[in-house]
């Protein structure tokens, strides 16, 4: 399992090499090659903290403890559905603001969003009420 996430890293830092690369060459968009700048920097800091869990018990006891608690698995899920709660209002009021300034495509924007958001919450809601 280790070795599948060093892998992935350098997989990642490889991407990103030619990514940026390409887009430093000209033959890629200012998107592309900053998307191979972001893979790049994340590769590198999950291979190093990779390395750091390696070396370091008491930072690998720590990071095990993070992953484990049940009380952070709670804080995460609740920071979870306040985020989903707040961009489901915030969407809401973008739709209307959008429409009110006449800015009919982001207001369509906001509204696709809004109700991508609602059709995942309803068939999470439908398929965890049915597991639990």
């Amino acid at each position: 399992m280790k070795n599948k996430k060093v892998y992935l890293c350098v997989i990642y830092i490889i991407i990103g090499l030619i990514l940026t690369g390409l887009g430093v060459a000209g033959k890629l968009n200012a998107f592309w090659s900053g998307m191979g700048t972001a893979l790049l920097v994340m590769g590198t800091i999950l291979l190093l903290r990779h390395y750091r869990i390696n070396k370091n018990p008491v930072y690998r006891e720590k990071m095990e403890i993070a992953e484990n608690d049940e009380r952070l698995h709670f804080i995460r899920a609740k920071a979870w559905s306040w985020s989903g709660y707040i961009f489901v209002l915030t969407s809401a009021v973008l739709v209307i603001v959008f429409k009110i300034l006449k800015l009919e495509v982001y207001s369509q924007a906001a509204f696709i969003a809004e109700c991508f958001m609602l059709v995942l919450y309803w068939v999470s809601y439908m398929v965890l009420k049915k597991k639990y």
